[in-house]
């Protein structure tokens, strides 16, 4: 007879091995789905952007186009329309599956503004897409709540891998966004087993469909780690996060200006088109902050660019988002941090591809408070030398970004202050903070409603 103790272990082992065979072929579902959705993704921008820039002239018809997506999501998408947030607040309290409805609308919505001058990303339809299409698995499962909230985690991480290239990056980021300064490690598996299966998935589709490809940065020269370099990275880490804090204060301003000028929801999308095609015909060489700006991310890896390149892209993406347009923040957040990164490297002593890749990074960190899914992507896209240094910046740009970033619906789990006490609850001094801000998220307020 074995100990009690040697019993009480190989059982607790024996159950922990039949709950991981349970999660494989959901978490695999899951990827599988979102893999699929940010293919059909990856495919509508590229056709989308290759279609605006044969015909410029289809920035005239941004204003009207948002109002006709506006429309839609009034009549057909009012359950689905604060998109992220949505599904955020679906993790932290699962109450209803997410209707299905959700992923053409958020796929068709992406489209439209990209294929008319908007200036949005990819990342927040991927995570749409990827949520949406795993909780149908929620019903005929009949899972618990606590099960349907790592279901939904794993959609998030397979979205956001998938659409990246990032397996690693999606795992983490799945279990790191839902509230600062915790992990959830209770979903750790089947996020890493969604990601790895929505990228792979991603990439073999891309071997018969055109345009789904991934974006690829080289940065060219990394010096040693030394306290000088480290101290750089430091210090432009404070300004990558300012920088963070104000684009996600300044979109949640415009969203919820917006609201109160503009009482119909329709309208909103119609205003900020309006903006944003006067902006693009006025300004010189404006095509560079319209649409996803890939090439412009790609020239701050490469040569230089212009030193107000980031500017001109953050003011873009805050009229688009902040007046209800479909799309993410990630990728423009990767265009500011790079363009800001390139910037710097006229004052900080570091090669200009590293800062730009730093930039990226620590951009995004600071801006969607996940400064552990910002090193891995870094490390992914760049490789573990200049991830080191990215890694460095993105945990400093995460302390001084403060609470305010672009997910609303994110609560607060530990405090940033250093060696601060977990919090009780959900996040109090969050929401008051967003409410401070505007209390909107660009995808709009949170609301607990029946999804039918």
């Amino acid at each position: 007879m074995l100990p009690h103790s040697l019993q009480k272990s190989a059982t607790d082992q024996f159950r922990l091995l039949v709950e991981f065979v349970r999660w494989i072929p959901v978490a695999l579902y899951a990827g599988v789905m979102a893999g699929v959705a940010s293919a059909v993704l990856l495919a509508s921008l590229t056709l989308a952007t290759d279609l605006r820039e044969t015909h410029r002239w289809l920035i005239l018809l941004l204003a009207p186009a948002g109002w006709l997506v506006g429309l839609l999501y009034k009549h057909f998408g009012k359950s689905v329309e604060a998109g992220n947030n949505l599904i955020l607040e679906e993790v932290h309290d699962p109450r209803d599956v997410i209707p299905v409805r959700m992923t053409p609308l958020i796929l068709i919505g992406t489209f439209v503004t990209h294929l008319f001058g908007g200036s949005a990303g990819r990342e927040g339809t991927a995570i749409q897409t990827g949520a949406s299409l795993a909780d149908q698995l929620a019903r005929p499962l009949r899972m618990s709540a606590a099960n349907r909230r790592i279901l939904l985690m794993a959609g998030i991480s397979a979205g956001f891998g998938s659409i990246f290239g990032t397996p690693l990056a999606g795992a983490v980021f799945g279990i790191e966004v839902l509230a600062i300064g915790t992990l959830s490690y209770d979903a750790i598996a089947p996020c890493f087993l969604a990601a790895f299966a929505g990228d792979l998935t991603t990439r073999f589709i891309a071997n018969y469909l055109p345009g789904v490809h991934h974006a690829i940065y080289r940065v060219a020269q990394v010096p040693a780690l030394r306290p000088a370099t480290i101290l750089y990275a430091a210090v432009t880490g404070i300004a990558f996060g300012l920088v963070a804090q104000a684009f996600a204060k300044a979109t949640h301003f415009v969203s919820g200006t917006a609201r109160r000028l503009i009482s119909r929801p329709e309208l909103r999308p119609f205003a900020g088109g309006l903006i944003v095609t006067a902006a693009a015909f006025a300004i010189p060489h404006s095509s560079r902050y319209i649409g996803l700006g890939l090439p412009t991310i790609a020239a701050a890896f490469q040569t230089g660019v212009a030193p107000y390149d980031f500017v001109g892209k953050f003011l873009f993406t805050c009229a688009t988002l902040g007046t209800g347009f479909k799309g993410g923040e990630v990728t423009p957040l990767f265009y500011i941090g790079s363009t800001f990164g390139n910037a710097l490297s006229g004052i900080v002593p570091l090669p200009s591809s590293l800062l730009a890749g730093m930039g990226l990074a620590a951009v995004f960190a600071g801006a969607a408070n996940t400064p552990l899914a910002s090193t891995f992507l870094a490390m992914e896209l760049f490789g573990a030398e200049a991830g080191a240094y990215a890694g460095i910046a993105c945990v400093v740009s995460y302390l001084f970004s403060g609470h305010a970033g672009i997910y609303s619906a994110q609560r607060l789990g530990r405090g940033k202050r250093i060696g601060a006490a977990a919090e009780q609850g959900p996040s109090l001094a969050l929401e008051a903070k967003m409410h401070q801000d505007a209390d909107t998220g660009p995808a709009g307020p949170v609301e607990r409603r029946s999804l039918p």
